[in-house]
């Protein structure tokens, strides 16, 4: 993925855009200045709700100009790694929890040419992942229990993320820290003097906080 200006990857949930005009959504946040889109796939199973459908993703991924990540919140998430390979996504997210085997579906990722990325609960700790590190390109935190949008963040994540900005680049270990949940202007100040790379950009932080060329370039200086 770009990471634009100031070396910080700004990525709208696309589960939050207005679905009424998705394509002029789309171009609005690419020219707004965006490095990335973040599309959700919920299954009603791992976690009690529903986000975007596969026509969604596979739409957006075909259409938009900048690069795609996919966050499977899903059980035994290897069903659909070809598929979302397949529409273009540059980077797949998979919860090590949802996987019986979660370092061969890492792998197969790779193996397909997409970056390999794993998402971790608040309630997931950094052992539980320690071992699969370099298998992965990017490391999601989640801030918030995944499912729902607007929650607050969880500060008890705090230690955890500075944990994995530690780790990053050590041994044979070489990913990004990306955060997802309540972005705020404040807490991805906060989260960026950790050494956090990227972040999942929801209503905390751009959708309905007005023009997203100026809400992306306030969030860009911070």
């Amino acid at each position: 993925m770009s990471d634009g200006t100031n070396n910080k990857l700004l990525l709208p949930s696309m589960m939050c855009a207005d679905y009424g005009c998705l394509r002029d959504e789309v171009r609005a946040l690419e020219a707004a200045g965006a490095d990335g889109f973040h599309l959700d796939l919920m299954d009603g199973n791992y976690v009690p709700n529903y986000g975007m459908g596969l026509q969604d993703i596979e739409w957006i991924c075909k259409n938009a100009t900048i690069p795609c990540d996919v966050h499977m919140m899903a059980v035994d998430p290897s069903r659909y790694v070809a598929k979302f390979a397949e529409y273009g996504a540059k980077v797949i997210y998979v919860h090590p929890e949802a996987d019986t085997h979660v370092a061969r579906t890492l792998s197969s990722i790779r193996e397909l040419g997409v970056k390999a990325g794993i998402a971790i609960n608040p309630g997931t700790s950094f052992a539980t992942i320690e071992t699969v590190l370099p298998l992965v390109d990017y490391v999601m935190a989640m801030t918030v229990n995944p499912g729902f949008a607007g929650q607050k963040w969880l500060d008890f994540v705090n230690p955890k993320l500075e944990q994995l900005v530690a780790a990053s680049h050590e041994g044979a270990n070489n990913y990004e820290v990306i955060v997802d949940g309540n972005c705020s202007p404040e807490r991805i100040a906060q989260a960026s003097a950790m050494g956090v790379k990227g972040f999942v950009l929801g209503t905390a932080g751009l959708f309905g906080h007005g023009p997203y060329a100026e809400s992306m370039a306030t969030l860009r200086e911070l």
